[in-house]
């Protein structure tokens, strides 16, 4: 064991990590839309192609759930907002 002197102290290091996790959009089923609508707002909000979204769709509705995008944080508030727009229930996780 060491010998502590007085007088002597020992630096405290405090690390900041910043881990930036890509976060994701999750889009859940819902009985209200149809598949036209929910492939038309998906292309709006991400961008993907009407197949893409299309598989999208299905997967959510089949699943009960689609995780649609992934990215930045401020990214993906802007894909939910976009998608909430005609209410579609999303979610964002990281």
């Amino acid at each position: 064991m060491e010998e502590i002197k007085p007088g002597k102290v020992e630096p405290v290091v405090e690390e900041d990590v910043t881990v930036n996790l890509p976060y994701k959009v999750i889009l859940y089923n819902d009985d209200v839309h149809t598949f036209d609508e929910v492939i038309g707002q998906l292309i709006k909000a991400t961008g993907c192609s009407y197949e893409q979204a299309r598989k999208y769709a299905f997967e959510a509705h089949v699943k009960g759930k689609a995780v649609v995008f992934s990215g930045e944080l401020s990214d993906c508030l802007k894909v939910t907002s976009i998608l909430e727009e005609i209410a579609l229930h999303t979610q964002i996780v990281s």
